[in-house]
């Protein structure tokens, strides 16, 4: 108490400082405990549906339209993709590295908070008549110099767009998983139809072979030939089952659901209704389009002006930083001033090896960015004609459906003139479902190729609506 006092008397401004301590401790931010339970994650996984609420108010958002009809009658692959970029967690990943990034640019920010130091001393020797304390403080303010903090906040600016850029990235995956997921779930659910078709139609065949051959119209190894025909029909039609099962699973997952979510739910496969004109796809145009505006691109480009900024900071850092330190002394009665300054000597050494490091990482920045370049190159060139010797290939089976197809008609026709009989008939519709699984396995690879020059470029040939941001949804 008698210290106290001493001070409050002699140095108010002393006191005043101890004072404000405290009250700065009022300002800082506390710990909130947010345990994680791996059964309510389960539990809150489990339960994503495409009916939730908050998913409507993301349409609403990225749609520009409040659609009175929730949910909608039939989901196409732009609602899809909406669906993936509310739910799905990879992209939960990438925004939190988004706002740790731009947190980031707060400690990027922040000025060194100055120092203060209190340092009695008591005189055992004093005269009785003289006080036997000393009483000193002193107080130490960083200055940084070569403009630091500046520098230090480019770094920031520049580390939080590289996490934008990697966002974007993630977004468009996300999506190129959801259009292939779903491109191979209406393949699939096509190839049953057709397939289940095709079974029918051996299937009579066979009745009708087995009938002639009791009338000794055909032999024995033409019903044979036939029985097999089908049967490897049904073992086909059965894989195909499994293939639409494993599509729905693989679609349930690219959108971040579980499969049960997709029970009941009408689909648009409008998306995959035509190919590009080949004029859109100029190689010259599309390759210029990737090399400047692709995600992962413009991340790489932000990652080089990090190391940009960072060797800027640690050639800043050769100039020491200055401590101001002025300090006040009541020594027996009498006050004594003090005002001291220090700096770090760059004797032994003028930050070499840190400004080396810098400067190496930003040639592996640069030549990062130019590989990355260069793989674009070829991957749009490569795909490009990909797309185009598929295209090529669907026009021709396209042509010899149709050339199929008239052929069916016409054999419609003469049996229902009389002129032919039922068991060619039943023979030339069996040809026909053959002909368009062929088609249809030729026109899969033209949009799988399509796909691929899509991921080239990172954006859609086939604009289906405004491109939804991934950035903000409104999901806690």
């Amino acid at each position: 108490m008698v210290l106290s006092l001493t001070i409050m008397k002699t140095r108010p401004a002393l006191f005043f400082l101890f004072l404000l301590l405290p009250l700065s401790l009022n300002s800082c931010v506390s710990f909130t405990d947010k345990p994680i339970n791996a059964l309510v994650t389960a539990s809150g996984l489990e339960a994503h549906t495409l009916t939730d609420p908050g998913l409507r108010a993301f349409f609403k958002i990225n749609l520009r339209q409040d659609s009175s009809a929730w949910p909608p009658a039939n989901w196409n692959l732009t609602y899809l993709m909406l669906a993936a970029f509310y739910y799905h967690p990879d992209l939960d990943v990438a925004r939190a590295e988004l706002g740790f990034a731009e947190a980031g640019s707060i400690t990027a920010g922040m000025r060194p908070n100055p120092t203060v130091s209190f340092s009695p001393q008591f005189d055992s020797n004093a005269l009785a008549s003289v006080s036997p304390w000393t009483l000193g403080w002193s107080l130490n303010v960083p200055i940084e110099t070569a403009g630091k903090r500046g520098l230090r906040l480019d770094q920031a600016k520049h580390q939080t767009d590289a996490a934008r850029f990697k966002l974007l990235n993630t977004a468009w995956q996300v999506r190129s998983r959801v259009r292939s997921a779903f491109l191979a779930f209406y393949v699939a659910q096509t190839k049953r139809y057709t397939l289940q078709k095709q079974a029918a139609i051996q299937d009579r065949l066979v009745d009708l072979l087995a009938h002639r051959l009791s009338a000794g119209a055909v032999s024995q190894p033409e019903v044979t030939q036939s029985h097999l025909t089908l049967q490897q029909t049904q073992l086909l039609l059965a894989e195909t089952q499994r293939e639409h099962a494993e599509a729905k699973v693989l679609l349930a997952s690219a959108l971040g659901l579980p499969v049960q979510a997709l029970d009941g739910i009408a689909f648009s496969f409008d998306a995959f209704s035509r190919l590009p004109p080949d004029k859109s796809l100029g190689v010259d145009r599309l390759r210029r389009l990737a090399l400047i505006n692709r995600a992962d691109i413009l991340k790489a480009l932000a990652e080089y002006d990090v190391s940009q900024s960072a060797l800027q900071l640690e050639i800043a850092k050769q100039y020491p930083d200055i401590q101001m330190k002025p300090g006040h002394q009541w020594d027996q009665g009498e006050n004594k001033w003090s005002l001291g300054v220090s700096l770090t000597l760059p004797i032994l050494n003028q930050n070499e090896g840190p400004i080396a490091q810098a400067e190496a990482n930003r040639k592996l920045a640069a030549a990062t960015f130019l590989a990355l370049q260069n793989k674009t190159m070829g991957d749009i060139d490569q795909t490009v004609i990909g797309f185009r010797m598929a295209s090529n290939k669907l026009t021709i089976a396209e042509a010899l459906l149709a050339s199929r197809a008239k052929q069916q008609r016409a054999v419609t026709a003469q049996f229902n003139a009389g002129e032919t009989d039922r068991l060619a008939l039943t023979s030339a519709e069996a040809e026909l479902i053959s002909i368009q699984l062929a088609r249809l396995d030729t026109w899969n690879r033209a949009h799988q190729a399509l796909g691929l020059v899509e991921d080239a470029l990172q954006r859609p040939l086939n604009a289906e609506l405004d491109h939804p941001s991934p950035s903000n949804p409104p999901r806690p």
